[in-house]
């Protein structure tokens, strides 16, 4: 069993900044690539940022400059730092891990159940 917790959203006015973290845990061979994505309110859920284990990492043209992805060396524990928030930015944040499970052959795909940002005056 593989479960990803996400932390750290909330409300904030633009031009501050918060913090996403998001740990994965349970039985776990390895990951790949952990992502955020988000889903604003009647729009579909689009990437946002991802790092992969040699510490890579590419974002998405809306988010370039003002978030920054992380991963703990040695835990399955991810970041997104986001400043200078926008209102654009308000949507559920959900943490995603491309990994292996333990006793696996396969990667396989998993989801957190996401975190709210609200970016308002």
């Amino acid at each position: 069993q593989v479960n990803l917790v996400e932390s750290g959203g909330g409300s904030v006015q633009p031009g501050g900044s918060l913090r996403l973290s998001c740990t994965a845990s349970g039985s776990i061979a390895g990951v790949v690539v952990m992502a955020w994505y988000r889903q604003a309110p009647g729009k579909e859920r689009e990437f946002v940022a991802r790092i992969h284990t040699v510490q890579l990492a590419d974002y998405a043209d809306s988010v370039k400059g003002r978030f920054t992805i992380s991963k703990e060396l040695g835990r399955n524990t991810m970041h997104l730092q986001m400043t200078d928030l926008k209102a654009e930015d308000t949507a559920i944040y959900y943490c995603n891990a491309d990994l292996i499970p333990s006793g696996a052959v396969q990667r396989r795909e998993y989801w957190g159940q996401g975190t709210q940002v609200t970016v308002s005056s």
